[in-house]
């Protein structure tokens, strides 16, 4: 039973990232339907992600008060509805009002299944769970520049996926019984638990645990920022790589998803590599591995090369970002303490939702009233960021062994 709804909650993280990126990749289209300014798009991704952010903050309470299984299938009939409802939305202000809900439950699942892996499963499927969201994500594209390409409408591409979210939701609803009897009957995880909360001595050498705010721990305010410039860089790829593509390089719109969707299975690939290469090198190591590999495509975007290079650039971008979101959350334990790591974690992932809500938004805005061109120059800014502030914390952590 438990490898049984460990493949429901893999499912349900591959239509979790299905509607990440059909957004960046419609927009170009979207954009001439609706004869909407080009910074548009950044205005509905901040709506989404603002309501991402609340539902993220209230799910511990919603979730303990009716169970991980309610919650995950109501958010996905929510995910469901809105997706339906854009697809055949008559205006623009309609996405607008659509993309709340869409945030609501997609926050919620996204928090609950983590919680709920976390407690029931070992720890490596933390690392597969989040590559399966990048196979829905690199699959949205997919899915787009599929019906763009043969001259149907993006409506359509929102109403397949739209379909493919109420085929969850029946199963989940089918499965609601069966979750609380799935958790008693997984017992793997107790040893990862026990050592996840555990107390060192180090911990409490000099203080104790109420007497210390763990934003004040040194190092914990550029983790902080590294979340923030990484979900930059990651977001504003997705987001605005097709009008960078359509824009700048002149390809066609089906095309740029295509491309985009390169961008996505990059982090797909990267994400499931790097559970391997986990076993044999260091998680500093693979975060400076994935940084490089991202500062690397992101010189070769600005360079006046063929477009072909230009989709080396999107892959390489998005091989270098898989291992550093989840190595930066596993090493938080090691860098901060056991004692901490949670409330820690807490805080990274509000500063993630916080850059995936206004960086991209930045971006679209300064775009609007220059040009798109502006991506890669962006894209190098904010990895820049991430770098720096990754490597201060680096440097603490070598003087705290010293």
């Amino acid at each position: 039973m438990a490898t049984f709804f460990l493949i429901i909650i893999y499912m349900a993280f591959i239509s979790l990232g299905l509607p990440d990126s059909l957004l960046g990749t419609a927009w170009p289209v979207m954009q001439i339907q609706y004869n909407a300014p080009l910074g548009a798009a950044g205005l509905i991704s901040m709506v989404i992600s603002g309501a991402t952010i609340i539902s993220s903050l209230m799910s511990g309470s919603i979730i303990k008060r009716f169970g991980t299984g309610k919650i995950t299938f109501i958010s996905c009939l929510m995910t469901a509805c809105a997706l339906l409802g854009i697809a055949i939305s008559p205006a623009l202000f309609w996405f607008f009002i659509l993309a709340i809900p869409l945030g609501l439950g997609a926050g919620a699942v996204d928090s609950g299944l983590n919680n709920y892996v976390a407690l029931h499963y070992k720890a490596h499927h933390m690392s597969w769970l989040h590559c399966f969201w990048g196979v829905g994500a690199t699959l949205g594209p997919i899915i787009m520049s599929w019906y763009i390409g043969r001259g149907y409408s993006w409506r359509s591409g929102y109403f397949t996926v739209a379909m493919i979210q109420f085929g969850l939701v029946v199963l989940l609803f089918m499965t609601l019984p069966l979750w609380d009897k799935a958790a008693n009957t997984v017992n793997n995880q107790s040893e990862d638990l026990s050592t996840r909360n555990q107390i060192t001595k180090n911990d409490l050498e000099h203080h104790s645990l109420k007497e210390i705010n763990p934003i004040h721990i040194k190092g914990v305010k550029f983790a902080l920022a590294s979340f923030f410039f990484y979900c930059g860089i990651e977001a504003s790829m997705g987001l605005w790589g097709s009008s960078f593509l359509v824009n700048v390089k002149g390809l066609d719109a089906a095309t740029a998803a295509r491309w985009v969707s390169m961008y996505y299975g990059g982090i797909t690939l990267g994400r499931f590599i790097t559970g391997f290469i986990t076993m044999k090198l260091s998680n500093k190591v693979l975060i400076r591995m994935g940084q490089s590999i991202t500062l690397g495509g992101a010189l070769l975007l600005l360079l006046p090369l063929p477009n072909i290079f230009s989709l080396i650039s999107f892959i390489m971008i998005g091989l270098g970002c898989a291992p550093v979101f989840p190595c930066m959350i596993h090493e938080t334990p090691t860098r901060f303490g056991k004692a901490y790591s949670q409330t820690i974690i807490g805080y990274q992932m509000a500063f993630a939702y916080i850059g995936i809500t206004f960086l991209p938004p930045l971006l679209g805005w300064i775009a609007a009233s220059t040009t798109i061109k502006i991506l890669p120059y962006f894209a190098l800014f904010y990895i820049l960021g991430m770098l720096f502030s990754s490597e201060i914390i680096n440097r603490f952590m070598k003087n705290k062994a010293c």
